[in-house]
């Protein structure tokens, strides 16, 4: 199997956050390959390349290049900081995708960098201290969606352990608790827009989760927009049908968790934490997460 084949069968068969780190990877890839054109004969089309896809400050601006509030998450300004959005991505996005599933995974990641965007804007916009920068600054990055999937994890399974080097097991409440903190007293000293954006990704995160325990129906309309991130772009296997007594079975619906089994598991860990879990209970998770 080549290299392209490999990443086209990952893109088309793996999970959503082997395909949000695929996208954030493979735009890097290009954006790099269009500055160093522009770097060697002397252009300045790469510049304007990433001015034309990051978030401006300004929201008269962004009325000439909507698009931005999407594509600006998928932009980095250097290779670490790539590499440390997308570490933080694999290592609590794929716990956050078991236990949620794909399209909670998108919906946490884009509405969560969504969210961002717009506080970074809307703290432009009204704190007097970037009144003479608003119309000049532009924010790009996937931190706003990454802190988005971090807090909401860390919300759903706040007493889950994680070992880090040298600290041992840290739960993932004080993680995000540690992140969020760093974030907001790192404003005065730099990067104001990127941090402000991380807070407002975090922000919604937390807030995500709530609305999903919640007897609001925005959990519902929400799954039915963001489905077709799920299954849009993989190819789906034919169904083989069981005869038997006139009656069809789909082997796509045998055992399957039902949403209710599933939403009581997570109650359990709300209250209890993972480690409260049986081993039934943490097998019916992994195949709901599949």
């Amino acid at each position: 199997m080549s290299i392209l084949e490999e990443i086209k069968y990952r893109f088309n068969y793996g999970n959503a956050i082997i395909r949000i780190i695929l996208v954030n990877v493979l735009v890097f890839l290009m954006i790099s390959i269009f500055q160093l054109i522009s770097f060697l004969f002397q252009l300045d089309f790469g510049i304007s390349l990433i001015n034309w896809f990051s978030l401006p400050a300004s929201f008269s601006r962004l009325l000439f290049q909507p698009w931005s509030i999407i594509t600006y998450m998928f932009l980095h300004s250097g290779l670490f900081h790539l590499i440390f959005n997308m570490l933080w991505l694999y290592w609590l996005g794929e716990l956050f995708q078991q236990y949620l599933g794909n399209s909670k995974t998108y919906q946490a990641y884009f509405l969560g960098g969504i969210f961002g965007g717009l506080i970074y804007m809307v703290a432009y916009n009204v704190f007097p201290a970037f009144s003479n920068r608003v119309m000049f600054e532009m924010a790009l990055g996937a931190s706003a969606g990454v802190l988005s999937i971090v807090v909401a994890t860390a919300t759903l399974l706040p007493n889950y352990g994680i070992s880090l080097m040298f600290l041992g097991s840290i739960k993932l409440k004080y993680i995000a608790i540690i992140t969020v903190l760093i974030d907001l007293i790192s404003i005065p000293q730099g990067n104001p827009g990127g941090h402000i954006a991380h807070l407002g990704g975090a922000a919604f995160g937390y807030f995500f989760i709530k609305l999903i325990y919640s007897k609001s129906e925005v959990p519902n309309m929400l799954d039915k927009t963001f489905e077709f991130f799920s299954n849009g772009f993989k190819t789906k296997p034919k169904l083989k049908v069981h005869h038997k007594s006139n009656t069809r079975v789909t082997t796509s619906d045998y055992g399957k968790p039902t949403q209710g089994e599933v939403d009581a598991i997570l109650d359990k860990i709300i209250k209890g934490g993972y480690e409260s879990l049986t081993k039934k209970e943490k097998d019916i998770l992994f195949k709901a997460g599949k």
